[in-house]
């Protein structure tokens, strides 16, 4: 168990997560997409768990994040609902499934709340989904912002690399989170930015920001479970710390198992009926 103080509060809402800037304490978000790991990450004391479309990546195997549906999404954040039992659980809506209409994002964002028991819902974009996140909020569903890098914009911007060096771009940028502010979103993630322009905008803003990628001074941070406890293994990028080598963990054990079965010692007498 962490030795640091995390909240105390049994179960997270938006409005803790606001108090939580407030008062200076930082805000742990992890990805999760299944029962299992909900539930061991929950219990360790996780602040948020988004339900990321990152799983068309690490659950599905896609190169990007745009295949997964949004039936997929639901599915991945029904079993992540019934797991936890203290961290506030965002879903990202899928691509294709805002973009066309502020009603189109309603009706999503709509089913994610009704069919998996989620919390608040995700979306990519600034000014281009203004009336979209509106349209959600207008029916009680709380919006988690995202700029900066967002990955189903890839084959607009054609590259993964560090989004708003140009002054031009970090004017947007800015623009659009005080924009998402100022449309009733609860709290920002910034993707792969510099951290002098991620700070920038952490003080602009009354609402918590979240980091990926984006340097220290923001008011928490996110990165993908696989990631960070090394399962995948040929993700590296700068931002990432790996906690654990489980891909080490995991392949050895199964090696053992196999090699006890080959070798017929498992089971042994004391694992027979």
């Amino acid at each position: 168990m962490s030795v640091h103080k995390k909240s105390e509060v049994k179960k997270i809402t938006t409005h803790q997560l606001q108090e939580m800037k407030n008062r200076g304490e930082k805000i742990a978000m992890l990805t999760a997409y299944d029962y299992s790991m909900a539930k061991i990450i929950d219990s360790a004391g996780i602040d948020v768990i988004l339900v990321g479309d990152s799983a068309s990546n690490v659950m599905a195997g896609n190169e990007t994040t745009l295949p997964i549906t949004l039936d997929q999404m639901i599915y991945h954040a029904s079993s992540v609902v019934k797991a936890v039992k203290r961290a506030l659980v965002v879903v990202d809506i899928p691509f294709g499934h805002y973009q066309g209409s502020s009603g189109e994002a309603l009706r999503s964002a709509i089913r994610i709340m009704k069919e998996s028991g989620g919390h608040a819902v995700k979306l990519e974009g600034g000014s281009e989904v203004k009336d979209s996140v509106l349209r959600i909020l207008s029916a009680g569903v709380p919006v988690m912002g995202h700029l900066g890098l967002t990955p189903q914009s890839i084959y607009k911007f054609g590259t993964y690399t560090v989004r708003a060096r140009q002054e031009a771009e970090a004017n947007k940028l800015l623009e659009d989170a005080l924009l998402l502010q100022e449309s009733g979103c609860f709290a920002i993630v910034l993707e792969k930015i510099p951290a002098e322009l991620a700070k920038k905008v952490t003080d602009a803003l009354q609402i918590p920001v979240i980091g990926i990628g984006a340097g220290p001074d923001v008011d928490g941070q996110v990165l993908v479970m696989q990631d960070m406890l090394g399962i995948t293994n040929e993700f590296k990028p700068r931002f990432l710390r790996k906690y654990a080598d489980l891909h080490a963990v995991i392949t050895n054990a199964v090696g053992h198992y196999v090699d006890d079965i080959k070798a017929r010692d498992f089971p042994n007498a004391d694992e027979k009926y």
